[in-house]
């Protein structure tokens, strides 16, 4: 059998204040997770969501600063696997501050074996 997509689910992540990439990136894949129920999973067999690869894009503008086992631990199924690569914005906030926000955006597929 071969690992075949289920679901795309879209997100955005921001961090206001933080200038943590982490946490935006964490809280994209959070977003895009949450809006969605993958209900008839079971009809595939008792272990398919523990079995399901979850591919997960971010787009960031720092992605060297993303840590790959917390943005994963936000998947709530699946054996997670993460490409991060140079996109998202970032704007400056109050002007000559130095404060700025990240937002990240993720794109998640599940891919069950059938």
């Amino acid at each position: 059998m071969a690992l075949k997509p289920l679901i795309l689910e879209i997100g955005t992540g921001i961090d206001l204040h933080g200038h943590n990439a982490t946490e935006a990136a964490r809280r994209a894949v959070w977003n895009a997770v949450h809006q969605s129920s993958l209900m008839g999973l079971g009809l595939f067999g008792p272990d398919t969501s523990k079995n399901m690869v979850v591919e997960v894009t971010l787009a960031i503008s720092r992605p060297e600063e993303v840590d790959e086992e917390t943005v994963l631990a936000v998947l709530p199924h699946g054996k997670g696997k993460l490409k991060v690569i140079k996109g998202g914005l970032e704007i400056e906030g109050r002007e000559g501050s130095g404060d700025f926000t990240l937002i990240a955006n993720a794109a998640v597929i599940a891919k069950i074996d059938v």
